[in-house]
């Protein structure tokens, strides 16, 4: 059984003992989470999709680390003026592992 989930504006799939990264989630490594943004659930041969979600799904997960991705490096110029710019970016990210996937009742 697996689930498609929507969280920080992306989807995921969701199987038991799935590791996910994901966009930034308030909370201290070991917390419990539930994500209840459940697009799609998969049990076999049955299939349930929402509209847009699918009412009385759910995922939880366990918080296992918060961190930033690696470094995203930008530089701009401008050739003939001696303008150079270069800065960094680090996305903050939480990484959870999928406890239990709820489905439909």
């Amino acid at each position: 059984m697996y689930a498609i989930i929507k969280t920080g504006g992306k989807q995921y799939q969701a199987a038991k003992d799935l590791t996910l990264i994901v966009e930034k989630i308030d909370g201290e490594p070991g917390t419990a989470v539930t994500l209840d943004d459940v697009l799609m659930i998969v049990d076999g041969e049955k299939v349930t999709v929402g509209s847009p979600f699918v009412k009385g799904a759910k995922v939880k997960a366990e918080i296992v680390w918060q961190g930033k991705a690696k470094k995203i490096v930008a530089f701009n110029y401008k050739p003939k003026k001696n303008v150079r710019k270069k800065w960094g970016h680090r996305q903050p990210q939480t990484h959870l592992k999928v406890t239990e996937v709820i489905g439909a009742k």
